[in-house]
């Protein structure tokens, strides 16, 4: 199976699954990343084949320390995710989802930037399904934003590889920096797939208008693919710290006044991502290793958040936090579940967040970037305000919506289940996920300065939102919109079209007017002047006449000839 490209089984898988159906289908999906994993287990710790397309040299495979962290991540959170899936006999959302995730593990391992483009835009294309099989007015349009934003980022990819190419000769993915133009430009693409500042929207404008099970492929792979480019190519980019502090931070305030619980949860991924974008601009050996491990372990609590709201979205089919509540009476084990992910992302000790995101925290500190932990640590905080409290709290407590419900289908538990094994297990035995780091660096999680600080944080938080929770100053849970700036590629954007178009119609009617009133006056007024009935060239000239002008310029003709 070396010589077997990893992306490959999930294409094949589905080819298959156009044509299969029912439970032979279903044992399909959950074999692909079994024996996908077994592949990358007997590959081993590194491989690289090469090929020759039009003269150049192209890389399709390269597996090293850092992708095939990202591999083994990536086949795990298929599994977990087609597991939770297996209820739905949506032959669209299946074949979209195995294209996503083939495109996603060929991503990491591609190892030039030709490559790396279509497996960026198979991405980009088959994720758009994920959202469209909502079939919902709503879904339509957000996943062709989603659609227009990410084949714009691919177009700024393969335009930035070209210039890299004029500028180095080569298209290999490797340290591309910012001191070009090329650089600049695969820089922009990687952050928007990313969900820099101001690209950002495309996440918290699709992610809540996909299918219950479509967020959770949907919210392991785009971002995360992104967060890999990153690391290959920008680590120890400074601009890169200051993105992503402003990532931790901004995200909060929106999150506190959403009211879509998955929405929520969508400005939780930009915070998250922000300590990943933070430590891969820090760039050191224990920044990068805190970036990696944090992405790592994001997929599985986010994705186990992501799969608790959806079984309470497929149970009531509601998902906003006015109208949810109480639920922890019909749903107990859902909501423990979902506990267990709230104290994952927040980072509570014995948990996985805690053993990942300390480590990025250490850097700052360690690398003299006080200011940037401040921005952290608020950060922390506020997770656990939005996350942490708010998605339990609303969903399941609070306020008793009497909504009739039940807990979700067997296939959604055993894969929350799973998922929640995990963050407990990699928070408590921490140095199984350090063993498969890409830098070899030396760190303990549970010390105590790392244990008392963490707890200290979470206990005044907790603390804060009691006091406003009782005091009636925290944000309520309104049916309300938010504005972000999507604001402008939705709302100002298109309107400022349509006024220009309203203002450019009347105005090329004028110009065209003018324009043919002046031809006619001008051409075609001389033309009838001559040749009209009664212009000068349509009169009846004597023969004479015309043999001496004959005559004449055949006279010129010879002397110009002689001359």
């Amino acid at each position: 199976m070396i010589d077997i490209h990893p992306s490959l089984l999930f294409f094949f898988a589905a080819v298959l699954a156009c044509v299969l159906r029912g439970h032979v289908r279903s044992a399909m999906m959950l074999a692909v990343p079994v024996f996908g994993a077994l592949n990358l287990w007997q590959i081993g710790g590194s491989l690289t084949l090469t090929t020759s397309f039009l003269g150049y040299t192209l890389e399709p495979l390269r597996i090293d320390d850092l992708s095939i962290l990202f591999g083994y991540l990536f086949h795990l959170a298929a599994f977990i995710a087609i597991i939770f899936s297996l209820h739905v006999k949506d032959t669209v959302q299946h074949v979209s989802a195995l294209t996503y995730i083939g495109s996603a593990i060929g991503a990491v391992f591609a190892g030039d930037l030709l490559t790396l483009f279509i497996f960026w835009e198979i991405m980009a294309v088959s994720s758009a399904f994920l959202i469209w099989a909502r079939r919902s007015d709503r879904s339509y349009h957000s996943a062709m934003r989603y659609l227009i934003i990410h084949v714009l980022s691919g177009v700024l990819l393969l335009a930035g590889a070209l210039f890299i190419f004029r500028d180095t000769g080569s298209l290999a993915f490797n340290e591309i920096g910012l001191g070009t133009t090329g650089g600049w430009l695969v820089f922009i693409a990687f952050g928007i797939k990313a969900a820099f500042p101001f690209f950002h929207n495309w996440l918290t404008d699709a992610y809540p208008e996909s299918t219950p099970t479509g967020a959770v492929f949907l919210s392991a792979f785009t971002t995360k693919a992104a967060v890999y480019a990153l690391a290959r190519g920008y680590a120890g980019t400074e601009i890169l710290i200051y993105i992503g502090a402003a990532m931790t931070c901004f995200p909060i305030f929106y999150a506190v006044i959403e009211n879509d619980l998955r929405r929520v949860l969508a400005y939780s991924m930009i915070n998250q991502i922000g300590f990943m974008v933070v430590g891969i601009g820090i760039g050191t050996a224990l920044a990068v290793n805190g970036a990696v491990a944090h992405a790592f372990n994001d997929v599985i609590f986010k994705g186990l958040l992501f799969m608790a709201m959806g079984a309470v979205l497929h149970v009531t089919g509601r998902m906003n936090g006015s109208d949810l509540g109480g639920l922890y009476k019909k749903m107990p084990i859902t909501t423990i579940l979902c506990i267990v992910g709230a104290a994952s992302i927040s980072a509570f000790p014995l948990f996985s967040g805690f053993v990942s995101k300390s480590m990025v925290m250490s850097a700052a500190l360690k690398e003299g970037y006080d200011w940037v932990w401040i921005c952290l640590l608020f950060a922390s905080a506020g997770v656990f305000h939005h996350a942490g409290i708010k998605i339990p709290y609303f969903a399941f407590f609070a306020h008793d919506a009497n909504i009739k419900a039940k807990e979700p289908p067997f296939n959604m538990l055993v894969a929350m289940g799973i998922a929640a094994v995990l963050c407990v297990a990699i928070g408590c035995y921490p140095h199984v996920l350090y063993n498969m780091l890409p830098n070899e660096y030396e760190y303990t999680a549970y010390d105590t300065t790392h244990v008392l600080a963490q707890l200290q944080i979470l206990f005044f938080s907790a603390m804060a939102f009691v006091w406003l929770n009782l005091k009636g100053l925290y944000p309520p849970e309104l049916p309300s919109i938010n504005i972000d700036i999507e604001w402008f590629y939705r709302r100002v954007i298109p309107c400022s079209v349509r006024c220009g178009l309203a203002m450019a119609v009347p105005a090329y009617k004028a110009t065209t007017g003018f324009i043919t009133g002046l031809f006619r006056k001008v051409v075609i007024g001389n033309l009838l002047r001559h040749h009209g009935e009664h212009g000068v060239l349509s009169r009846a000239w004597p023969i004479g006449s015309m043999v001496l002008w004959v005559a004449v310029l055949l006279c010129l003709y010879i002397i110009l000839y002689h001359v």
